[in-house]
């Protein structure tokens, strides 16, 4: 198993400028348990604040004092302890996610989509047969800010349309990210580690088999309540039917440099373009440079009333940033005692990897911990198959943490995002258990499939 100070050395040389060299030489230490109580409190405020004090949690303000509270006292620790690397590393990975999520956001606002089909099941499914497959080429996030909208709009005038949203989240946000390393932060992560950019193309039958018994599930569900809207609700979706429009596709066109920045513009390909070590300041943030560059550009070149019509506000991007500032905080002990002890697990088969890398990601956020697991069957191995990783558990882990993303609205960033977009267009969402609910009832059934025909 992979030592603590291994595993802090390669910390170490993960920092971006000289003026944090001196700070390699700070000693590892083991949180103790109790330090993963304030991330546990981070998960259950998410899940019962919006129900104990709805109004009070409505405010992205006190969003982030409690994200505040549960997250500083963990970066006191890590700074106690002069472990300013982890600090640096972490606070660097949730800034670029936030820029990936703020240039998506941004860019993909200002693709307007006038007009309004007619809410059937088969024009819902048809949104979200495309967005699977949009979800691997462009990146759950990228597909679901470009789509949800328009669902959002065609489905306006039903009644019932809240478990299309849910299914948009298990599907387009989620599972349907699998085939790339664009697809998912977390495998793009397992890229950044070696994994090659085709490796997940392996994945391809878990993906179709996945995506299909998703898609007739929402099928069935979607005509039953399709069956139960009353005339009223038909007529009007009758009557109100418009052919869609495009318009603002220059949009295109930053949202593919977007994922040409994510793909291309890593720190060995910078540092050897300008000659530069990795670790400099512009190999490592050269990345994030470019997103708010494209973000800017993106914004400036849009006429207003592009974003007008998709009622574009800040608010649900300052409602990631609140909620994922103390996610990632809280969450750095329990990554370290996970990283130190995963070892003794027990992990031996695909599908253990696959089921607690999943319930983890569910909870933890499925990026951190698919490097967990992969740090962690990387030293089962000896240093052969994909990335140092038997390709049997590398299959395991990057379906647990893609698929089991969607189990909660924490799992994957684009989940909350398409949560606090549905809730400015007033679509009541579920609470965090109902959602929880859902998840459970439609996903773990087909999980337990996907082990036994695809995992050993």
């Amino acid at each position: 198993m992979t030592s603590a100070a291994t595993m802090l050395s390669r910390e170490a040389t993960m920092i971006p400028h000289p003026v944090f060299a001196a700070l390699q030489d700070h000693q590892s230490f083991v949180p103790s348990i109790g330090w993963i109580v304030p991330f546990v409190g981070m998960l259950l405020s998410i899940a019962l604040l919006p129900i104990i004090v709805p109004n009070w949690w409505h405010s992205n303000l006190n969003r982030f004092k409690v994200a505040m509270l549960c997250g500083l006292p963990v970066i006191g620790l890590f700074a106690f302890h002069g472990d300013w690397s982890t600090i640096y590393h972490t606070m660097h990975e949730y800034l670029s996610f936030l820029l990936l999520l703020g240039a998506l956001y941004t860019s993909s606002a200002g693709v307007v989509l006038r007009g309004d089909l007619k809410a059937t099941p088969l024009v819902n499914l048809t949104f979200l047969t495309v967005g699977a497959i949009f979800a691997s080429f462009m990146g759950t996030t990228g597909a679901a800010l470009l789509l949800i909208r328009p669902l959002l709009k065609t489905n306006s005038e039903r009644e019932y349309s809240v478990h299309t949203i849910v299914f948009f989240i298990f599907i387009v946000c989620n599972v349907g990210g699998c085939l790339t390393p664009l697809g998912d932060p977390p495998l793009f992560l397992g890229y950044l580690r070696g994994v090659p950019f085709a490796w997940t193309f392996s994945l391809t039958l878990p993906w179709l088999f996945t995506n299909v018994i998703l898609l007739l599930m929402y099928l069935v569900l979607d005509t039953i309540m399709w069956n139960r809207e009353d005339f009223y609700h038909k007529l009007h979706e009758r009557v109100d039917v418009r052919p869609l429009r495009v318009a603002g596709l220059k949009n295109f066109v930053w949202i593919g440099l977007v994922l040409f920045s994510v793909a291309f513009l890593t720190a060995p390909r910078i540092a050897q373009a300008f000659n530069l070590p990795e670790n400099a300041f512009l190999a490592t943030w050269g990345r994030d440079i470019s997103l708010v560059f494209i973000a800017f550009c993106s914004f400036l070149s849009t006429p207003v009333e592009y974003r007008s019509a998709n009622d574009f506000t800040w608010k649900p991007m300052l409602e990631v940033a609140a909620l994922f500032s103390g996610i990632f905080m809280s969450m750095m002990a329990t990554v370290r005692l996970l990283g130190i002890h995963g070892g003794e697990l027990g992990l031996q088969t695909s599908s253990d990897f696959f089921w607690l890398t999943g319930i983890l990601s569910a909870f933890l956020d499925n990026a951190p911990t698919y490097v967990v697991f992969f740090e962690i069957a990387r030293s089962l191995g000896d240093g052969s198959g994909v990335a140092g990783v038997a390709p049997a558990l590398l299959t395991g882990i990057s379906l647990g943490a893609v698929f089991f993303g969607a189990l909660t609205y924490i799992g994957n960033a684009p989940n909350f995002m398409v949560k606090a977009i549905a809730e400015e267009n007033k679509m009541k969402m579920p609470s965090f258990f109902s959602y929880l609910g859902y998840s459970c009832v439609c996903l773990l059934p087909v999980f337990w499939v996907v082990t036994r025909i695809f995992l050993d």
